[in-house]
């Protein structure tokens, strides 16, 4: 008799057939949870029924960090190690763990469980941040196992702080805004008045606000979707990036989990400018709560009508499919995330060509971040002039930064473009944490550059930040005070992108490796003569020579390190006294 798992597997594969590869991920999402991991004969399963060679379901399955062939303790604890979670603790964390335990299962019959160490997992404001199960959990410093393991102490709770109230007017009630609360609230009359305009005017008050990206690019949202929508071939497609994976944001997580319908919303205007009829939504894998959220979000938008065959009436028919990735940071490529939509392993691809002639299966796609979908229904509601008074002329509108670290209140901060960053970490914020000096703040992220109590009188915006020398980058907001160790933060920043390369590009591939090795002597045994200049050119390598960003700024912290702090890298004996 066969497996009954087998069996189940089988008629979940016989609804994903018609789909072909690009249900891959899917079906390995399925079989895991079946399962616990993915054992060969699902693999062998998964390959016949999706017409896929076995050696490029294995080749998919290597590639994603939350993909298991072996079998796994019944409870994955996922300890984050970026910067923010390591100063608040989380090394202390997983070593009692490790030690109690082993411990206490050996004396007590407790389940079996594994510790996993785990880059940035999108709950920066919480740290020390876990995941249990694929369930987060915040503040563990001080928790006993058996209350994390359960989760008796809690869920996180974002704090939200906003000078406006556009993006976050539905967040930080502790419950998604569903949709009977949204409609009440006005939604879904801005996609309403798109259906009235032509698709061209759609495009044109979206390019008359001056909306550009808020994944990291900036690139004019309005000119992306009239690209798409002028260039040829069918079908079309909007994909929404909810990719969130770089260490210190998580402004997107805090959208989806709190306002579904309001990225919905954007997405449907999205795909009516640009003539598409089908859309995706890719979520990252440590993201599963918001996963389900979105989902929920999806099937009543469909059973009212917002999405399905002729909306609303209309002649605009619009199917949506969520995809959950599976721990991989270079998916927050545009070009890698098609390949993992189609299901391959999530390599990104050259450009040219660009995505909005051949995107997703080769035709013309809008991508855009889940905050930059967001801003367009109020754009659509109430014109481009309105958002336009919002921010500054070439700024404009409302902006989320994501403060963590050595702040009184790290959070979710909605600000216009133009304010100051001395107004938001010390009026809005409460300055750094105990009363201690601001040493650095890495804006941007892992592929960001830090700051100086010299910086604070900078306004946040595009064009001052860039005179600057800061990227705006997604909005991250990281603090670190005058006991850090600037050091071990740089170590930390160069192993998260060695352990993130995809391996597709060698300056990415062995510029990250080489970066961390010279880094982990400096943090061992000190400067040695020649380290500083090895590693500016391993930065300008990895900058001019790879294919995409994560290579591409994978030295960007270091090299401003290197700009601020001269001496952190001389040998002892240059130093100034």
């Amino acid at each position: 008799m066969d497996d009954p798992k087998l069996m189940d597997l089988q008629t979940k594969l016989d609804e994903f057939a018609p789909t072909g590869r690009s249900a891959l991920l899917p079906a390995l999402h399925h079989t895991q949870k079946l399962f616990g991991y993915i054992p060969q004969a699902a693999a062998s399963r998964i390959a016949a029924s999706l017409h896929i060679p076995l050696a490029n379901v294995h080749g998919v399955i290597d590639f994603y960090t939350l993909f298991y062939r072996q079998p796994v303790a019944e409870t994955v604890i996922h300890v984050c190690n970026d910067p923010v979670c390591a100063f608040a603790g989380s090394d202390s964390l997983f070593k009692n763990f490790y030690r109690e335990v082993p411990h206490q299962a050996a004396s007590g019959g407790l389940e079996t469980i594994a510790l996993e160490r785990s880059p940035c997992l999108g709950l920066c404001e919480h740290a020390p941040a876990l995941l249990v199960q694929g369930m987060a959990t915040a503040g563990a410093a001080g928790q006993s196992w058996q209350d994390i393991i359960t989760g008796n102490f809690g869920r996180p709770h974002t704090q939200i702080t906003r000078e406006v109230d556009i993006l976050t007017s539905n967040c930080g009630k502790g419950a998604p805004t569903w949709l009977a609360a949204y409609e009440a609230s006005g939604g879904y009359q801005a996609f309403r008045k798109a259906l009235g305009m032509s698709p061209a005017e759609v495009i044109s008050q979206v390019k008359a606000s001056g909306l550009v990206g808020r994944g990291g690019a900036a690139f004019p949202t309005g000119v992306k979707w009239e690209g798409a929508a002028n260039a040829p071939g069918s079908p079309k497609y909007v994909v929404c990036n909810a990719d969130e994976a770089e260490p210190g944001t998580f402004k997107d997580r805090v959208m989806m989990e709190s306002d579904p319908h309001r990225i919905l919303e954007g997405m449907l205007i999205a795909a009516y400018a640009i003539g598409a009829n089908k859309g995706y939504m890719y979520i990252r894998g440590e993201y599963i709560h918001q996963f389900e959220v979105m989902a929920q979000a999806r099937q009543e938008a469909m059973t009212v009508g917002y999405i399905g065959e002729r909306v609303l009436g209309s002649d605009f028919s619009f199917d949506l499919e969520l995809r959950l990735g599976a721990g991989a940071y270079v998916c927050g490529e545009e070009t890698a995330l098609f390949e993992s939509i189609e299901g391959k392993r999530g390599l990104p691809r050259i450009k040219p060509p660009f995505p909005i002639t051949h995107g997703l299966f080769g035709k013309p796609t809008v991508i855009n971040n889940v905050e930059t979908l967001a801003n367009v229904p109020y754009i659509l509601s109430n014109g481009a002039e309105a958002y336009r008074k919002i921010g500054t002329e070439r700024s404009p509108g409302p902006k989320l930064f994501c403060l963590s670290g050595d702040v009184e209140k790290p959070g979710l901060y909605e600000v216009p473009f133009g304010v100051t960053f001395r107004h938001v970490l010390y009026d809005l914020a409460g300055g750094v944490r105990g009363g201690r000096k601001m040493q650095a703040t890495l804006f941007g992220g892992a592929a960001g550059a830090f700051a100086t109590e010299k910086d604070l009188d900078v306004r946040l915006s595009f064009e001052d930040l860039k005179a600057a020398g800061l990227p705006l980058g997604s909005g991250v907001i990281m603090v670190f005070d005058d006991s850090r160790d600037l050091k071990q933060i740089l170590l930390r920043l160069a192993r998260f992108f060695a352990e993130e390369s995809c391996g597709k590009c060698f300056p990415c591939q062995i510029g990250t490796q080489r970066q961390l090795e010279i880094l982990q002597n400096i943090a061992s045994y000190g400067t040695s003569a020649g380290d500083r200049e090895q590693l500016e050119d391993v930065a300008r390598t990895m900058t001019d020579a790879s294919i995409c960003g994560l290579g591409q700024t994978a030295g960007s912290a270091v090299m401003s390190a290197i700009q601020q702090w001269q001496d952190l890298f001389k040998p002892a004996r240059e130093r100034k006294e």
